[in-house]
């Protein structure tokens, strides 16, 4: 699905607030220290205080869906693994890749006056560590990540997004937002906004276009040139 340059700016044009999210549209956070690695930390952890994983825990090698497992199969421990991400989140973000052009979208969205929400599944204080350690926490109006011990809040639950825009105090006709994932485009249309789709790896196109991304790019530069 390609996407002109002349779509990509009908889309933006009304936009007066971009709700980001943050693994993937603005960096990698598990390339320095890989996502497997981080579950795999998780589930020590819960051995260490626990004496056992919840049951499917041991082949979960993404970290997010093994918060979502520990807090269905055991919710006395979901505060206390949730925390142990967290602090992983934030040691990944010190190992991660900024992403191509994503700095360039927060720079345009100043220079073009909209404000910028990044919303995200991962920990709050993992994104705060990064935009501060990039020298970028000036471009973000606001930073919403899964609500500390509450997976639930996780897209494609829309509440996230809902949440930045009340702080904003803005409505959706008047946002985007830019997700690299279907339960992106699904938290995005639960929420009425409309969602640009940024396919970073091969195939993603055909998921975001079937999840309902109004249009999809798969550089954020192309979404930076679009907004001045």
């Amino acid at each position: 699905m390609t996407t002109t340059p002349q779509q990509l700016a009908d889309v933006l044009r009304p936009v007066k607030h971009v709700l980001l999210d943050f693994d993937g549209p603005v960096c990698s956070v598990f390339a320095g220290l890989p996502a497997p690695e981080v579950a795999r930390r998780l589930r020590e952890g819960l051995l260490a205080s626990d004496g056992q994983a919840p049951a499917g825990a041991e082949e979960e090698s993404d970290p997010l869906a093994l918060l979502r497992l520990v807090s269905d199969a055991r919710p006395d421990l979901t505060g206390s693994t949730d925390a142990a991400l967290a602090a992983l989140e934030t040691e990944a973000v010190r190992k991660g890749r900024a992403t191509p052009g994503g700095e360039s979208v927060l720079r345009s969205c100043a220079r073009s006056g909209r404000l910028v929400s990044v919303v995200s599944n991962n920990a709050g204080a993992a994104i705060e560590t990064y935009l501060t350690e990039h020298g970028l926490s000036g471009y973000v109006a606001g930073v919403f990540g899964r609500a500390p011990g509450d997976p639930s809040s996780m897209k494609p639950n829309p509440r996230l997004l809902l949440e930045a825009m009340e702080a904003a105090g803005t409505k959706p006709e008047h946002c985007v937002f830019i997700g690299d994932a279907a339960r992106d485009v699904e938290a995005g249309e639960a929420a009425g906004i409309p969602t640009i789709g940024y396919a970073n790896k091969p195939g993603k196109d055909a998921k975001l276009a079937t999840a309902g991304a109004v249009v999809i790019v798969d550089s954020m530069q192309l979404i930076a040139d679009a907004l001045t």
